[in-house]
């Protein structure tokens, strides 16, 4: 039987209880919500023969970047294909069952364009928006991300109860797309229709950082708690994007006790939380702060991740935790399990080879204070470090070192012009890191000149 759900898409499960945990599969994964897996449970013991219930599973387990998750993807991407077999699905069914196959063989771009054929016969799928965009954003496909939502956009009328989630898929691409005023319109426009939007809220707070409007960006992320108080571990993000807030207002001291009170109150292996915690200490440690022994706990998570080799992103903040807390071993590990993977063939290898080798070898040298080193490589892998993944606010951490590293290094014209490209990518806008560094950089020429 075939029934219809949230997004106006057939869906062949047979009674509305299933449906309707179905469609909190859907918010859920929509509005970042803790429930997700527990209304995807509730499907697959009411539909067993579900496939795209399974199919589902599968992605999400993707999604993770966890090594010891793909098997479970794997076994989630058999049985799917098996239940296809039995029942007959919908087009959109294959299609994800089909870009979970794409995935699991180290094709994320094709599982992607598969997705969008889904999407161009449903362009009101909420859910396989969802998708892509999401693997776009582990692909650093930032300009793949805003065409694909605008094409979706007039399928999403007043009328669809998901519009709010992907008008806020919108304002993060348009943020990422260095269209800020834009973002930021559409974002609070999503907010407005969907209150539990974390995502959208998310985006509006990265158009502050890279606009340096500090406490635009706290009042927004205060006064809409509903937003993301209740999701799953993205809160902890949320909570990040405080941090660098106050750290904007140069409230460092603040912003390391937002790090112990919340950002790490959980202390969890997930790599999105890891990411959160690394970058944090070492923006703080870059503006001279002792963060004491925190690296250690985080580096404890990173070198049972050495070997994982899921996303370029992950790795190279798994490598800031084991620098920060001084683990040569493990380091030394990751990079010739790098080396080793620079040599595979495929999407995700090439990541790995180029910028990832770079810059690895470069956030080695700067933890050994061989800047000058440090600074080359780092600079090598910026030019094409947006396909690692991830925002340019999370990124923004390797300019910070490059940056730094290029001072320390004395190679002040090179940079110079990496600051006036940061500059420039924040449409003008200076924040105070930007200034401090314009500010070192007079004072070093002024003394090599004397």
């Amino acid at each position: 039987m075939t029934l219809t759900d949230i997004c106006f898409c057939p869906v062949t499960l047979s009674t509305p209880a299933a449906l309707e945990d179905w469609n909190g599969v859907i918010l859920g994964l929509l509005s970042h919500g803790r429930q997700t897996p527990v209304h995807l449970g509730r499907v697959l013991d009411a539909a067993p023969d579900f496939a795209m219930g399974h199919a589902a599973r599968g992605m999400f387990c993707m999604m993770t970047g966890r090594a010891e998750m793909i098997p479970v993807a794997r076994d989630a991407y058999g049985t799917a294909r098996a239940m296809a077999e039995q029942t007959p699905i919908t087009p959109r069914e294959t299609g994800w069952i089909t870009a979970l196959g794409l995935w699991l063989e180290g094709k994320p771009t094709q599982a992607i364009a598969t997705i969008e054929q889904v999407l161009t016969a449903l362009p009101q799928d909420t859910l396989s928006a969802k998708l892509s965009h999401g693997i776009r954003f582990l692909l650093g496909d930032g300009a793949g991300m805003l065409a694909s939502v605008e094409r979706l956009l007039p399928a999403h009328t007043e009328n669809h109860s998901c519009r709010g989630y992907l008008l806020g898929c919108h304002a993060f691409a348009l943020e990422e797309n260095g269209h800020y005023a834009a973002a930021e319109k559409a974002g609070r426009a999503g907010l407005e229709l969907t209150a539990d939007d974390a995502w959208g809220l998310h985006a509006v707070a990265h158009v502050y950082d890279m606009t340096a409007q500090p406490d635009a960006g706290l009042t927004l992320i205060e006064q809409n708690t509903a937003a993301w108080e209740g999701s799953n571990n993205f809160r902890y993000h949320v909570w990040w994007h405080k941090a660098l807030l106050h750290m904007e207002r140069g409230e460092i001291d603040y912003a390391l006790g937002l790090y112990d009170a919340q950002i790490r109150a959980e202390k969890t292996d997930d790599y999105r939380d890891i990411a959160n915690a690394t970058s944090l200490l070492m923006r703080l440690e870059l503006e001279g702060m002792d963060v004491g022994n925190r690296w250690q706990e985080l580096a404890d998570f990173s070198e049972n991740r050495v070997e994982d080799g899921c996303l370029v992103f992950a790795d190279l903040h798994y490598m800031l935790a084991l620098s920060g807390a001084d683990r040569g071993g493990a380091r030394a590990q990751m990079t010739a399990r790098f080396a080793r993977d620079a040599s595979k063939s495929g999407e995700m290898p090439a990541r790995v080879a180029t910028p990832g080798t770079e810059a690895l070898a470069g956030l080695n040298a700067f933890s050994e204070g061989r800047y000058d080193t440090a600074f080359s490589n780092l600079a090598a892998a910026r030019a094409v470090l947006t396909t690692i993944g991830g925002s340019h606010a999370q990124r923004d951490v390797f300019d910070r070192m490059t940056i730094d590293a290029g001072l320390r290094a004395g190679r002040y014209d090179a940079t110079s012009a990496i600051l006036k490209d940061r500059l420039k990518q924040r449409d003008g806008h200076m924040d105070r890191f930007a200034a401090s560094r314009f500010e070192k950089l007079n004072t070093a020429r002024g003394i090599a000149a004397q």
